[in-house]
């Protein structure tokens, strides 16, 4: 299959993303309750992939976002800069010296092991990113002087407040005014819409989002709870060499929205916080479903972004102008990969996710 990707000659970025960066403080192998002690890392669903792209597969890249101008912001924008994005779209909030008008975002993120789940504690109230609002981005600049390829946000972004919904809107049309590729990650999490209408405000914004999606991307769940399309059989334990349900929850999505040229989706059977079964599948018009490697009984380090580097894998095959098949095992196994090191953000490259989506082993390379 071939999306009408435009050429990178024309274009100063292969990919950018839209949303919110905040400050990860990893207690390591403890707990954030008793800890003495934190690693600190960048991480933000959106921003994850078009970074994954820039380290893994050396694309091109830039985020869109906005940071409080302080200390802790520019230790943000220091991580950002280290994954190698331009910074020139990150719009800079004036810090009032306490935090009641603008303040930067932190995640207090464990890992779990074994039977303890990992363990998120956002504290991302009145971020600058949330109070990012229509005509706060020069989007002309950014897609038609500066041309881009392919352009990712997704519903973590959307949920942080109304005007932050708008920007997203702003985005996609502008983007695909200037015919950029626009990919979303429906990224559900219960906790950032339950203050603001809960499911069905959900359900609201992102499908009216969708009708400007290319590539749609979310796992089961976000399929019901984003869009609605609630199929019998389909769980948080879905396996697709067992059921065939999910692929009829897509197949739905698809004939609901004809603008998907392709949805990529996740699949994960949890044994326990550390040993997971992984995969994914994939569909387009022309292929209808194709499913990746099943890896079952992977070991986990840290899942914290590994749907987002599945994300940048899936997007980076499509833009080498893989065929699906290539592209959701590329996927797969840069989520597999990154989900062996700390932190949010992909440490793997391009050869090895090469290596273990051809079938490659652990062994020791000398």
């Amino acid at each position: 299959m071939a999306l009408n990707i435009k050429p990178a000659s024309e274009c100063r970025y292969d990919a950018v993303s839209l949303g919110e960066v905040m400050l990860r403080l990893d207690p390591g192998a403890g707990r954030i309750r008793t800890a003495r002690r934190f690693d600190a890392w960048e991480g933000g669903g959106e921003y994850n992939v078009t970074r994954g792209l820039r380290r893994a597969f050396g694309l091109r890249g830039a985020v869109v976002t906005a940071l409080a101008d302080n200390e802790v912001g520019r230790l943000v924008e220091d991580f950002i800069l280290t994954g190698g994005l331009d910074t020139e779209f990150i719009k800079w909030a004036q810090y009032d010296g306490i935090g009641r008008e603008v303040r930067n975002g932190l995640n207090f993120t464990e890992r779990g092991f074994g039977v303890r789940g990992a363990v998120g504690v956002s504290d991302r109230g009145l971020t600058a990113a949330s109070q990012l609002a229509p005509g706060d981005v020069d989007w002309d600049k950014l897609f038609g002087e500066y041309g881009v390829r392919w352009f990712h946000t997704g519903g973590i972004f959307a949920a942080l407040s109304e005007t932050s919904a708008q920007t997203v809107i702003e985005a996609v049309t502008a983007a695909k005014k200037h015919g950029t590729i626009v990919s979303y990650d429906l990224n559900y999490r219960p906790s950032l819409w339950k203050s603001i209408g809960g499911i069905d405000k959900a359900r609201e914004v992102n499908r009216e989002i969708a009708q400007y999606i290319d590539v749609m991307i979310g796992n089961e769940e976000d399929f019901t709870a984003s869009l609605g399309f609630e199929v019998e059989g389909v769980d948080e334990n879905l396996s697709a060499l067992e059921t065939d349900s999910f692929a009829r929850m897509i197949e739905t999505a698809a004939a609901a929205f004809p603008n998907f040229q392709v949805i990529g989706n996740t699949i994960r059977t949890v044994h326990s916080a550390s040993i997971n079964d992984w995969g994914a599948i994939a569909w387009s018009r022309e292929t209808g479903v194709v499913q990746s490697t099943m890896r079952e009984k992977l070991e986990i380090f840290d899942r914290v972004g590994g749907g987002d580097s599945f994300a940048s894998g899936l997007i980076y095959g499509l833009i080498d102008g893989q065929d699906l098949a290539t592209a959701v095992e590329y996927g797969a196994a840069h989520g597999a990969l990154a989900m062996t090191t700390p932190g949010d953000t992909t440490m793997v490259t391009k050869a090895e996710v090469l290596k273990l989506a051809g079938g490659g082993s652990a062994r020791v390379d000398r």
